[in-house]
């Protein structure tokens, strides 16, 4: 480590750059003539120069120390004339030593650069890893919240209901009619909170359920939410089209409601309708994913709305048009998210509606409608 910080403050100051070329030959110089003294004429303390000077110093210090291990060499050891051999020998291993200096300094530098990213890329997991685990304990918080928060509402309600239920048959008769509409509000409004408060206590549980996973016939699931909401489709004209449809795995039981909600927005949806025409089926294109759409020539929906429609308490349309608390939509995207899937609709106003679900294929599955 010491070392490397000598490399560093050399490489980063031209005076110590240059100073160690002028250093390391002058010691080179002190050497040779106390060899030469000894009669033992020899250039391997210029080479080991040279080498010092280009491999802490750079291409510049190695040039410097070349002339200047030449000039000396010439001067003091051999005559001027013979001297053009040596200087050869000095750039060549001057060459050497200077390459072999700049593949280290590359090697060195890639190397902490990938340190440095990989400091990056940990710290960022760790960042994730903790935004996950804070966001995870938010959701429980806040899906204990609604579930508490719902669970605690349904009592006072009933006491509401119940109790405006008795006074409504015991003073009926001494009420006038703008009053009896006012105790008839009363009830509605409780009912349709009551409602509210069920279906909030339905999508909490969602969150709040295991997922037990299993090869899951949608067709047999069609057949059933079909059966479930065959008292919305009393007196109607109806259209039904339902085309082959893959087998999911996934939870039954979500799977089911996310079928009932969706196939319920088209029946609801289409109430104004003469001829309504509903549809479930099957595309093709997809490859990776298994895909499910619910279609309709209802209402339909403005576009650019879409990104409302899976809110909580969302709503498009009156409700005294259309009934409902805005929470179905909520509810099958949060089952189908769970299955690793994804919802999505289409639509346009006065020409229907068209919602997808999709969720990955399973391990070596292939369908082929």
């Amino acid at each position: 480590m010491a070392l490397s910080k000598l490399q560093l403050r050399i490489a980063q100051s031209p005076v110590l750059r240059y100073g160690l070329a002028v250093l390391s030959v002058s010691a080179a110089l002190g050497g040779a003539l106390l060899i030469e003294r000894l009669q033992l004429r020899n250039i391997t303390l210029f080479l080991f120069a040279i080498a010092v000077a280009a491999w802490y110093g750079g291409t510049g210090a190695a040039v410097l120390a070349l002339l200047l291990s030449w000039i000396s060499f010439a001067y003091f050891f051999v005559e001027p004339s013979n001297s053009i051999p040596y200087f050869i020998l000095f750039a060549l291993f001057a060459w050497l030593v200077s390459w072999f200096s700049s593949v280290r300094r590359r090697v060195e530098a890639e190397l902490t650069e990938r340190k440095r990213h990989e400091q990056e890329i940990e710290n960022l997991n760790q960042e994730l890893a903790r935004r996950s685990t804070e966001l995870e304990a938010i959701n429980k918080e806040l899906e204990a919240f609604a579930y508490s928060v719902s669970h605690d509402l349904r009592a006072p309600l009933r006491h509401i209901a119940g109790f405006t239920e008795l006074l409504q048959k015991k003073v009926a008769s001494l009420l006038d009619e703008k009053s009896k509409h006012y105790i008839g509000m009363i009830l509605e409004s409780a009912k349709r909170m009551g409602n509210l408060i069920d279906d909030l206590l339905a999508f909490s549980r969602i969150g709040r359920a295991e997922t037990q996973k299993t090869q899951v016939s949608m067709e047999q699931l069609v057949k059933e939410a079909l059966t479930e909401v065959r008292q919305d489709t009393e007196g109607r004209n109806i259209a039904w089209k339902i085309g082959a449809l893959p087998d999911f795995y996934g939870d039954r039981s979500m799977l089911r409601l996310v079928l009932v909600n969706l196939i319920s927005n088209a029946i609801k949806f289409t109430r104004t309708r003469e001829q309504a025409k509903i549809e479930i089926g099957c595309p093709n294109e997809n490859k990776d994913d298994l895909v499910v759409f619910v279609r309709d020539n209802g209402v339909g929906f403005d576009m650019k709305y879409v990104n409302k429609l899976f809110g909580v308490f969302q709503r498009l349309h009156e409700s005294a048009a259309f009934e409902g608390t805005g929470i179905g939509l909520a509810t099958v995207q949060r089952i189908i998210h769970r299955h690793g899937g994804k919802v999505w609709a289409e639509g346009a106003v006065d020409s229907g509606a068209t919602f997808y679900f999709s969720a990955p294929k399973a391990q070596g599955q292939i369908w082929r409608p």
